[in-house]
């Protein structure tokens, strides 16, 4: 759920909601539709089989949902990555901390890539609020899902290790 964005406290609760609700009302659609109108005629034991595959269907509805989402969430992640490392390069260079250049990637490209520069943002606040850079980064790689990003988060916290230029 949250590398789909959904960080808020009710987001397994809605999620569980659906994820219970959704196969009870496909299950009674397909009964009330095949006892009801009997359209398929095919005998007791293929309606059956309709109405517990429709079930099945609305089991796996949310799951498929929330998976959809989240790809579209990773490729806009992937899309926005090269140029907020470009940037992230070029501040970091010109003698900004990592934080600051962080904050300065948020404010640059806002418009263009949000969900990347909220996930940035996110990593910013962590930071403020004490948390060491190593698992701030470390989350910002496992809260995109997207294996650039652990990359990009592994090689930084290696570069502070050893003590060589993140540029």
């Amino acid at each position: 759920l949250v590398s789909a964005g959904f960080r808020s406290r009710d987001a397994i609760v809605v999620y569980t909601f659906f994820k219970l609700v959704i196969p009870l009302v496909f299950l009674a659609g397909a009964a009330l539709y095949v006892y009801g109108l009997d359209p398929i005629g095919k005998g007791p034991l293929f309606d059956a089989a309709v109405v517990v595959a429709a079930a099945l269907a609305g089991s796996k509805l949310p799951d498929i949902l929330l998976k959809n989402i989240q790809q579209k969430r990773m490729d806009s992640v992937r899309k926005a990555l090269p140029d907020a490392l470009d940037l992230m390069v070029v501040c970091v260079e010109a003698g900004l901390g990592l934080d600051a250049a962080m904050r300065r990637v948020t404010s640059e490209l806002a418009q263009s890539s949000a969900v990347l520069c909220e996930e940035f943002a996110i990593a910013n606040f962590q930071l403020q609020m004490g948390r060491a850079r190593r698992d701030v980064l470390r989350d910002l790689g496992i809260r995109t899902g997207v294996e650039d990003v652990r990359a990009l988060a592994a090689v930084i916290i290696q570069s502070e290790k050893f003590g060589s230029s993140i540029g």
